[in-house]
């Protein structure tokens, strides 16, 4: 359980004053000049130590991929990007830094750039997100008026500059190389890799995009030390971690809570329980909509970290824990996902622009229960022909959803086209 010392957001629920002043009473951008005086290498040595693993759903481990920057400049700029363009269904925790600890983000962007020698830094902000990026931006200009960016930034005699872009609202433009192609004036379309965008990102020049929340932590943990961080957790699942509960549970939130919380804990402490009760709970989507859901036997012992879900065949993705109860209509719960990444598909890779219309129209005669029970098959097999065959990631977000329907409620799916076609379909 974590202690409220250890809390890094102060005011994620906007209780507080949300100014520089509010955040500098709550020990934010407190001797930022000297974490930057102690130089690019020990920041980046120390979010190694700290273990923090990205949070925008990969889980890559965000020291690392700091240190894949170049270390001496070929004469192009490096840059720092941040994708606040959270478009997961059932995702909500990056827009409650962005509208109430604002300066959590922009220090952390001050401290992240200057490790890897990046003098400017992009927040890429969802279209929808009207609010919070005009809160951001208030931060933003508040901290150039103190001199904590801009020229000389904190005094550390280091120029930084911070862009925000609003996006027109695509789900795919979260994913972090279509994001720099919206970020250039293009179609938000996911590109090859390699070049990675260490390599070749934005504008062509070295990049690193990391998520909101990674970016956020990094002020507190580089005050507190890796070491602190990496103490919460259990191995290579460490630190604090946002939780957004949403669905059927008595009081739905965003709440920030150590990394391996068990499932129950997290529920009852924070949510007041499940709706009806625990033996009313039917399943849960563990991390925002891409990652298959879990029945109520396996969330019972569940741990709430990257590697238990994964062992799970699930995954922690954004942490955002979508509960359903028995009330629940399993297959057309995720029919509607399957709409979802249907609509959302960028059309580029044909498994996935062809895929997700195939896969939600069989989806959808299964709500109905108008299919034959080889169809089940028939449907697990394509989503494995779409799965691990497209430039990107979305290709998996909507077959994954389809598998884990298949593996756990596989009955219901039998039961409902019994039920409409009676004994000729149990053939």
């Amino acid at each position: 359980m974590l202690k409220d010392q250890d809390r890094i957001f102060t005011n994620l629920y906007g209780m507080h004053d949300r100014s520089l002043k509010g955040a500098q009473a709550r020990g934010h951008w407190d001797g930022t000049k000297d974490i930057l005086g102690k130089g690019a290498g020990w920041i980046v040595d120390e979010m190694k130590a700290s273990g923090l693993r990205g949070r925008g759903g990969a889980g890559f481990p965000t020291g690392l991929k700091w240190s894949f920057m170049p270390k001496e400049s070929d004469g192009r700029p490096s840059y720092l990007v941040v994708n606040a363009d959270e478009s997961e269904p059932g995702t909500c925790k990056d827009r409650e830094i962005m509208r109430h600890d604002p300066h959590t983000l922009i220090e952390g962007c001050l401290i992240a750039s200057f490790a890897m020698q990046a003098h400017a830094c992009y927040i890429y902000i969802r279209g929808e997100y009207i609010r919070e990026k005009e809160a951001l931006q208030n931060a933003i200009d508040e901290a150039y008026d103190a001199g904590l960016v801009g020229k000389n930034a904190c005094g550390s005699g280091w120029d930084f500059d911070i862009y925000v872009a609003h996006g027109a609202g695509a789900y795919i433009c979260g994913e972090e190389t279509a994001l720099l192609e919206s970020l250039e004036g293009k179609k938000g379309m996911p590109r090859m890799k390699p070049p990675f965008p260490a390599g070749a990102g934005l504008y062509g020049c070295p990049t690193t995009v990391n998520n909101v929340e990674s970016i956020a932590v990094v002020p507190t943990i580089l005050r507190r030390g890796g070491a602190w961080f990496a103490g919460m957790g259990r191995p290579n699942n460490a630190g604090t971690k946002l939780f957004a509960i949403s669905g059927h549970v008595n009081n739905p939130c965003v709440v920030e809570e150590e990394m391996s919380i068990p499932f129950k804990e997290l529920i009852d402490k924070h949510c007041g329980g499940i709706r009806g009760g625990w033996k009313n709970l039917k399943a849960v989507i563990p991390g925002g909509s891409s990652v298959p859901c879990l029945t109520a036997e396996q969330m019972e012992d569940a741990i709430m970290d990257f590697d238990w879900l994964r062992e799970q065949r699930s995954g922690l993705g954004t942490a955002a824990v979508i509960v359903m109860d028995q009330s629940t209509d399993m297959i057309k719960a995720i029919w509607r996902l399957s709409k979802f990444y249907k609509h959302e598909s960028c059309g580029q890779c044909t498994p996935c622009r062809e895929g997700t219309g195939w896969m939600m129209r069989v989806m959808e005669r299964l709500v109905q229960g108008n299919a034959s029970v080889d169809e089940i098959d028939m449907l697990l097999d394509v989503t494995k022909q779409v799965e691990g065959h497209t430039i990107c990631a979305l290709g998996d977000a909507a077959a994954w959803p389809i598998q884990g329907l298949i593996r756990n409620f596989r009955g219901e799916i039998e039961d409902r086209i019994r039920h409409k076609r009676g004994p000729i379909a149990a053939e």
